[in-house]
């Protein structure tokens, strides 16, 4: 570790002894999670083996020639964090530590003399030798050691680069721990940040699902972060009509969950009640473009049905989203509602949005859902895919909260409980 002169360490301590406790240092600093802990037991445990009369830790980060801050102290009863509380510690002006701090350099004084209003005397008494160590940051001595015997000749120059050497090392170490709190930190308060705008888009969604005569139904929504770009949504529309809305902004995270918020907000803007299918997703894709995703190269992939609550029909559109899944229980086939695909929403301006229609019967079981479900991905990289979510619709007498249940357990399982890559949206409808 360091080493200086041998009046410097402690008289008496061999070779293997001073391992031992290097080692036991070494342990006992890999523990700690904070700076001043570490500089604190650092400075114990070499107290043990080297004898100082006086140690002082200066520093000048935010300081102009010829200030400098006493950060530590030997004499000083009362520990202080210099991370945490900078303004209780004395700041000097000019004399020997501000000369050693601003000139960059390891320095040994073996006849040190002071003048009587010099501000170092304060902390350095009578000492006659000291070993000056310059902790470098960007090649600037940013903070300093200055460590002080009574005796003069007490530090050897031979002993001088394994100083620099070690205490830099120190340094560098220590530096990382204020950067690994000062990342928490501003990882605590982003995190923060993007609870909040989770919070925020949760609250676009419905709180809670439409009462329609003709339809049961059964939602989930999961991101894959804080907040994400899927999106659902119902319209009460006239004469027994009910609009339903399922969206994937691509991409996901807080990028995304600011398209989905904007989306939102088109699609409650939209001039008159949001029909039919293909005129709002025309108006919802005319407005991303020009705003908003066609400078950022971003899309909306959209599902919008309109379902009649008495006749149990559907007309719908879709721009470039995954087709819902229709069980048929009377017969037990399965299909796909992918009569009117278009482009997704937001890459071209004035794109034609065609419709389909399909007729439900009592007993079918559709679900919408967005590409994190079926693009879920297993430890062997393989896809959830549709042919597994065909499956979870086998079961004809589940609820629509059953068909969701059982649809979730499956990809749980399929993905060994992984958290999702990217955001799972579904709506599940039973029609009754």
């Amino acid at each position: 570790m360091t080493h200086g002169n041998p009046e410097t360490i402690s008289p008496g301590l061999d070779w293997q002894t001073r391992l031992a406790h290097t080692i036991a240092t070494m342990r006992e600093l890999s523990l700690k999670n904070t700076p001043e802990e570490m500089v604190q037991t650092y400075s114990e445990k070499m107290s043990e083996i080297v004898h100082i009369d006086r140690r002082i830790s200066l520093s000048r980060r935010g300081l102009e020639s010829p200030m400098v801050r006493v950060t530590r102290f030997s004499g000083w009863e009362e520990k202080i964090d210099p991370w945490k509380n900078p303004d209780r510690l004395p700041v000097l002006y000019g004399g020997l530590f501000a000369t050693l701090i601003f000139g960059n350099e390891p320095k040994i004084i073996n006849r040190l003399e002071l003048a009587d209003d010099d501000p170092a005397r304060k902390f350095l008494g009578d000492c006659k030798s000291i070993l000056v160590l310059p902790l470098y940051d960007q090649g600037e001595s940013l903070n300093m050691v200055v460590l002080a015997r009574n005796e003069a000749d007490a530090f050897d120059h031979e002993s001088l680069p394994q100083w620099v050497w070690m205490s830099n090392l120190f340094g560098r170490a220590t530096q990382t721990l204020v950067l690994k709190d000062e990342l928490q930190k501003a990882y605590s308060e982003i995190d923060r940040e993007l609870q909040n705008v989770g919070r925020i888009q949760r609250s676009l969604l419905p709180d809670k699902l439409p009462d329609i005569s003709t339809m049961q139904l059964a939602a989930y929504y999961r991101t894959s972060a804080r907040a994400g770009g899927d999106y659902y949504d119902f319209f009460k529309l006239p004469d027994d009509h009910w609009g339903i809305l399922v969206a994937d902004v691509s991409g996901h995270g807080t990028p995304a969950a600011v398209i989905m918020s904007i989306t939102h907000g088109l699609a409650h803007a939209f001039p008159g009640p949001p029909s039919p299918p293909s005129k709002l997703l025309s108006y919802l894709n005319n407005h991303l473009h020009e705003k908003y995703t066609g400078h950022i190269g971003g899309f909306v992939t959209a599902f919008y049905g309109i379902y009649h609550e008495p006749s149990r029909t559907m007309h719908y559109a879709s721009a470039g989203h995954n087709p819902p899944r229709l069980k048929r229980c009377t017969d037990g086939t399965i299909a796909s509602l992918d009569g009117a695909q278009s482009l997704p929403l937001g890459i071209m301006g004035e794109t034609q949005y065609i419709e389909a229609e399909i007729q439900f019967a009592k007993g079918d079981q559709v679900i919408f859902y967005t590409d994190g479900i079926t693009e879920a991905m297993n430890p062997h990289h393989e896809q959830f895919g549709i042919e597994r979510l065909d499956k979870a619709l086998e079961n004809c007498t589940l609820t629509a909260d059953g068909l969701i249940q059982t649809v979730v357990a499956g990809v749980e399982d399929f993905t060994a409980g992984h958290a999702p890559d990217d955001d799972r949206t579904m709506l599940v409808a039973k029609i009754r």
